[in-house]
């Protein structure tokens, strides 16, 4: 691990009793001493604290912001120039043959766009960026912030003892808030299906930050294992499992991502990436659909594991994308990508573990329902 990056608290994580992993070139915490089931399931119940410090975070500037929104617009299937001051939105870069080569989040802050983009793409994205935006937006890569997320059902009340500010946001709304006695870029936002918040604070004020968030005893810290499985409960894509280069965002059931406005017959329609192939399917059908999965028994489904119509013979038909054992479900959940002539809810198909094929059943996504603050 001597070759990976490391984040700002990574000592506050090891105080902590975290067991540090390799994750997109950072070492990061995996699991705490709850163990990522108690991880889990407390912040379902209540508030967990993750550090997503690894994540790129990216500003663009031009003279106006409808100049930026333009700019960015040449390179997402979603609308910016219709985002709402000081809201967030979510969207993905496509390459030419209408796949996504990675998801992020955009922020209108009035005079520039606030971009999250997520760590393993962090270059690429970024020189996706530099490459193509024109002379007058100019792109800032912030190195000196760390990100923090606050999620769960009590999140809101822990971050009202610091600023009672917090409780007005809404979801997907932006803000500058006074935590730790420092300015704060902090959205209603996150990963995990529950109500919270991501805080992007000056890397010097982190961790007073996050030991005043820790002592609240409705606060645990929670590591990757359990951020996994909270986001595949929600039925949430990570990129390089579920979405990718190869796969369209209709294909990945993101269709709902790309406003009216760039759609066929939109004001702004088409003129980004791929967009010959992404609204073809979107007045059709694409070829492939993402699902949940409900593997039979206890064993979890894998990602990477094919999927057939029939116990033996057959060629595959998809196959697991990200699968685990579901806390809150109590069974194993997945989801994949399969034909989508097989992805009606409640079709019966097989999974080739080691050799052998198990029943699991095509289901709605997601497991968890959202418990976003509208």
């Amino acid at each position: 691990m001597t070759d990976l990056l490391h984040l700002p608290l990574e000592a506050l994580h090891v105080e902590l009793g975290a067991k540090m992993v390799p994750f997109a070139g950072y070492s990061m915490p995996v699991q705490y001493g709850l163990g990522v089931i108690k991880e889990h399931l407390h912040t379902r119940a209540a508030a967990g604290l993750f550090d997503v410090s690894h994540m790129g975070q990216v500003i663009l500037r031009g003279p106006e912001y409808q100049a930026v929104a333009a700019a960015i617009e040449a390179l997402v299937p979603v609308d910016v120039a219709g985002l709402g001051l000081n809201r967030q939105r979510y969207g993905f870069f496509t390459n030419e043959a209408g796949g996504i080569e990675d998801d992020l989040m955009l922020a209108n802050r009035g005079d520039h766009l606030f971009v999250v983009i997520n760590a393993a793409c962090k270059d690429a994205d970024i020189a996706l960026m530099r490459a193509g935006l024109p002379d007058d937006v100019t792109l800032e890569v912030i190195e000196d912030r760390a990100l923090l997320a606050l999620q769960g059902p009590l999140a809101e009340d822990v971050l009202a003892t610091l600023t009672p500010a917090a409780r007005a946001m809404r979801f997907m709304d932006v803000a500058d808030l006074e935590l730790a006695g420092v300015t704060c870029w902090v959205s209603r936002s996150g990963y995990t299906g529950e109500d919270g918040y991501e805080i992007s604070i000056p890397a010097h004020a982190d961790e007073y930050l996050a030991r005043a968030l820790l002592a609240d005893p409705r606060v645990e810290p929670i590591g990757l294992g359990a951020r996994d499985l909270l986001r595949l409960e929600a039925g949430l894509c990570l990129y390089g499992h579920d979405i990718d280069a190869q796969t369209s965002p209709i294909e990945a059931g993101l269709g709902w991502a790309i406003q009216k406005v760039r759609r066929p017959g939109g004001a702004r329609a088409g003129g980004f990436p791929g967009a010959a192939r992404i609204l073809s399917e979107l007045n059709t059908t694409a070829p492939r659909a993402r699902v949940g999965l409900l593997p039979e028994g206890r064993a979890p489904m894998r990602g990477g594991v094919e999927l057939f119509t029939t116990a033996q013979g057959g060629t595959p038909i998809g196959k697991v994308t990200s699968g685990g054992f579901g806390p809150s479900v109590v069974a194993p959940v997945a989801m994949g990508l399969i034909a989508r002539d097989h992805a009606a809810a409640g079709t019966p198909l097989y999974g080739e573990v080691r050799g052998k094929r198990l029943p699991v059943t095509v289901v709605t996504l997601p497991f968890t329902p959202a418990n976003f603050k509208r």
